[in-house]
């Protein structure tokens, strides 16, 4: 930046560092396994716990809003910009094309743009339990449109508001961010963990079940995340160990619980 501008002040005639290129760092195993920071995420049992909490204590959609986000690492966003178009019941998919932005929680106000990144726009696969929840929601919405039929906010919206002030209008971020600290605070969870917590324990949920890195990250949907490969390494290094010959028993004990 400085030899640009010595050029525009004719300073210099010409910018010596026009064909430099700034080798990009590169980052190994053993500096990430050193990391002592790992992002906060429920571990296998507690998500069980916590969406049984939801199901059990949760207002209406929580129970859908947290099983979707822990099952498929959805951001929160990505969530709240879901429409009905963009779930194939038949063949298992979400289309992951827009993010929800609306930083003044004004629900009126909201704006669905493009992903940051090409690699957030996806197509994944969902757990059939996730599919027959999506299915019960769509028949309880159809009977909310009925029943605000003259005013409701029909843009095809898989989560929406049912009140009757802004029935249709799709949930904010803000909204889901408060019903899991409630549920959090009911369970007697870590209140520090939010709706991108279930990010990471997707992330780990995959990595236990023995899914590759790349595949992960094609399925976060995004290029390089040091956070994702944190989590990754970490679960992976904690699977060796129980994998030893001291602890097999309680592997085979962990392993009769088939969550995901």
């Amino acid at each position: 930046m400085i030899f640009k501008k010595a050029v525009e002040l004719e300073i210099l005639k010409k910018d010596p560092t026009e064909y430099t290129q700034v080798p990009k760092q590169q980052i190994t195993i053993e500096d990430l396994e050193g990391r002592k920071s790992l992002p906060n995420y429920l571990e296998k049992q507690e998500l069980k716990y916590f969406l049984q909490t939801a199901k059990k204590f949760g207002l209406d959609q929580d129970y859908l809003i947290f099983l979707l986000l822990a099952y498929t690492g959805l951001r929160v966003g990505e969530l709240c910009a879901l429409k009905w178009r963009d779930i194939n019941f038949e063949e298992q998919t979400l289309n992951i094309s827009k993010t929800y932005y609306n930083p003044t929680n004004n629900r009126k106000e909201y704006k669905l743009l493009t992903p940051k990144t090409p690699t957030a726009v996806r197509i994944i696969d969902i757990d059939e339990a996730v599919i027959n929840e999506l299915n019960k929601h769509n028949l309880a919405q159809k009977e909310t449109m009925m029943k605000y039929r003259d005013r409701y906010h029909n843009e095809d919206f898989a989560f929406a508001n049912i009140d009757e002030v802004l029935p249709g209008y799709p949930l904010y971020i803000k909204k889901i961010e408060n019903r899991m600290r409630r549920l959090l605070k009911i369970a007697k969870l870590n209140s520090n963990l939010t709706p991108h917590s279930l990010r990471h324990t997707h992330t780990s949920l995959l990595a236990e079940a023995g899914v590759s890195l790349p595949q992960i990250m094609e399925r976060l949907g995004h290029k390089d995340e040091d956070t994702t490969k944190n989590v990754y390494l970490h679960v992976t290094k904690e699977m060796k160990k129980e994998a030893s010959p001291r602890s097999s028993k309680n592997s085979r004990k962990a392993s009769n619980l088939d969550l995901y």
